[in-house]
């Protein structure tokens, strides 16, 4: 961290917060597109009789964040800023603290730094394990229609979390299925997708990257792209299912109206009269990653699981040349 001087340090977190005073609206729409339920047609409740339909009919990304901004305005849009913000921070700090600044390690969503297949898996997994909680409350706070406020960090973990989860937090780990499409994740850029980069793309940082370049070989990544694209979108849309489904002693809250154990104060929420997204009875929860993949084929159709599919594929190919 010495390395960077007084005034690196400072660069770099006005750089960090600019960029995400422009990705955190995208990224909290996009949570939202995938996250809102909207069956094909009547569901049975749990006495078997049938319901209508639930959830707003939003056919594209755009069309969501038009949504957003119509019923919310710029503070839905910055929804989940607070958690975005305090992760991207406290992760940046250790990585100056621990790594060295002069070799920048590869890192993202669809990039994880290079030491060696077995290495990087570990590595990618405890990044998994530290950040999920930060994950789950982000996710939760985006679609929440409560207005949280971005410095009472109490009053929003009793809405955001079910007062089984704040007695018991290791419980968010074991939400059915969550680990497993994470980890399926991790697997296939770790094990598949990243080795394959690196054998058919070179790297732009060096002078000779771009005389390496094979036409050939770029449309072969261009097929492993399209085939990822395929298997990791399905699962970003289920795991955003699984992050906001809360875990209950008993099931019989309504995730939309979230429960808040001991606050006798009305809640204030957006847009009162219309809500941006509808989310499942949380009394009829998903049981598992095949579980949640079946229903939401079932009840909502197999383009649920490709939602906003051409942002997984931007962001395979936006590190691909890293």
């Amino acid at each position: 961290m010495a390395s960077l001087g007084f005034f690196g340090i400072v660069f770099l977190f006005v750089t960090l917060a600019i960029s995400l005073a422009i990705v955190v609206p995208f990224s909290g729409v996009l949570v939202r597109f995938r996250a809102n339920f909207n069956p094909k047609g009547l569901r049975l409740d749990e006495e078997g009789n049938t319901s209508p339909p639930t959830g707003p009919v939003v056919k594209s990304y755009f069309a969501m964040f038009q949504r957003v901004y119509r019923i919310e305005g710029w503070p839905g849009l910055y929804k989940g800023l607070m958690p975005t913000a305090l992760t991207t921070f406290a992760v940046t700090l250790f990585v100056l603290a621990v790594f060295d600044p002069e070799k920048p390690r590869r890192h993202s969503k669809y990039a994880a730094p290079d030491t060696g297949i077995l290495g990087t898996l570990v590595y990618s997994i405890l990044m998994l394990l530290v950040s999920l909680p930060a994950t789950i409350l982000t996710y939760r706070a985006i679609t929440t229609p409560v207005k949280l406020g971005y410095f009472n960090g109490l009053r929003a973990l009793r809405v955001l979390l079910t007062p089984t989860e704040r007695r018991r937090p290791w419980i968010l780990y074991l939400t059915p299925g969550l680990m497993a499409a994470e980890i399926s994740h991790i697997m296939l850029i770790v094990v598949a997708l990243g080795p394959l980069r690196r054998l058919l793309l070179p790297s732009l940082r060096d002078s000779s990257g771009l005389q390496e370049l094979s036409v050939v070989k770029l449309a072969i990544y261009t097929i492993v792209a399209i085939v990822s694209t395929a298997i990791l979108t399905p699962l970003e849309v289920i795991t955003t299912r699984l992050v906001i489904q809360r875990n209950h002693a008993s099931a019989e809250y309504n995730s939309v109206h979230q429960e808040v154990e001991g606050d006798s104060e009305p809640q204030e929420e957006y847009g009162n009269e219309e809500e941006v997204i509808g989310l499942r009875e949380e009394g009829d929860p998903y049981l598992g990653l095949v579980d949640c993949a079946k229903r939401i084929i079932d009840e909502e159709g197999l383009s649920t699981l490709y939602r906003a599919w051409w942002l997984t594929l931007f962001g395979i190919w936006a590190n691909a040349f890293v």
